[in-house]
């Protein structure tokens, strides 16, 4: 979820012996939080993110989806921020993130750890700041090479949900934008026709279209529905939610890009001989049509 970039405003370190160093880098996360001048929203989203570093200070990679909101964070000793393989392993946890989430995500991510271990070493709690060395992202994407044949066999051989296999292959079959599959509303459908006119306005006029196969996939996502959006969240719509990206009958919201983009990843994981699992680029890339190198 998008959040305002919060002003972060440091209250004066406290003298010396004032207040013990904690043991767990945990302690530390909720110390700097009620020192810091931020709002209910943002000390949320600051919390989130550096309750997900902990996981790359002990080498682990962080859960995805449910399994993140779920998962109760490792213990993390603060003195292994001062360790020399603390840097090296930020700098591949960062690796990895910027995976499954845009530049802005990451660089948010990472500025809440920079503020607060510039915090901690203000409190003489570490010597040093192991986020030193990482860089922010561009917003510039990266090229990444399309997925070849064998690997799209395997994606859709993966045991995945309903969901998953149609929009992945409306997303191969058209080679469309991600955000423009997404877009799909089922009062927009005509399966006979295996196409759909995509919504919003700005993207009126463009046409998807899909193989017949892929249509009985999406009747079967359907289910009847004759209104709202194709993809769907397992949730309920927040009430701050746009109607029009809310199910009338379901009420549940339209899945988002980030969600997208991290169900693909952790599902490819394993598929990936790299570890890190691929990108729905990829596959878009990879689809019939496209100019792609196998």
């Amino acid at each position: 979820m998008h959040q305002p970039d919060a002003v972060i405003v440091r209250r004066p370190a406290q003298a010396q012996g004032a207040q013990p160093a904690p043991v767990e880098y945990a302690v530390a996360v909720d110390r700097y939080l009620a020192e810091v001048s931020l709002g209910p929203a943002s000390r949320r989203v600051y919390r989130i993110s550096l309750t997900g570093w902990a996981w790359a200070l002990v080498g682990r990679q962080v859960p995805n989806g449910p399994l993140r909101r779920r998962a109760a964070p490792p213990v993390v000793p603060l003195a292994l921020l001062d360790s020399d393989e603390a840097g090296a392993r930020l700098a591949a946890a960062l690796a990895d993130r910027r995976q499954t989430a845009d530049a802005r995500t990451v660089n948010r991510e990472l500025s809440a750890l920079r503020s607060a271990t510039g915090w901690w070493q203000e409190q003489g709690w570490i010597r040093c700041d192991p986020a030193a060395g990482l860089r922010n992202l561009s917003g510039r994407a990266e090229p990444v090479p399309p997925l070849t044949d064998g690997q799209v066999a395997d994606l859709f051989r993966a045991p995945t949900t309903l969901r998953e296999q149609a929009f992945w292959r409306v997303l191969y079959d058209s080679g469309a934008q991600v955000d423009t599959v997404l877009a799909m509303n089922a009062g927009r459908l005509d399966l006979a026709a295996a196409t759909a006119s995509a919504i919003p306005a700005s993207l009126a006029g463009s046409e998807i279209r899909w193989r017949p196969g892929t249509s009985e996939l999406l009747g079967w996502l359907l289910a009847g529905r004759r209104d709202g959006p194709v993809f769907l969240t397992d949730r309920r719509a927040p009430a701050s939610a746009a109607p029009a990206d809310v199910c009338p009958v379901t009420h549940r919201a339209r899945m988002s890009y980030r969600r997208a983009a991290e169900i693909f990843t952790a599902t490819t994981r394993p598929l990936d001989l790299a570890g890190r699992g691929w990108k729905l680029s990829q596959l878009r890339a990879a689809g019939p049509g496209q100019p792609a190198s196998r």
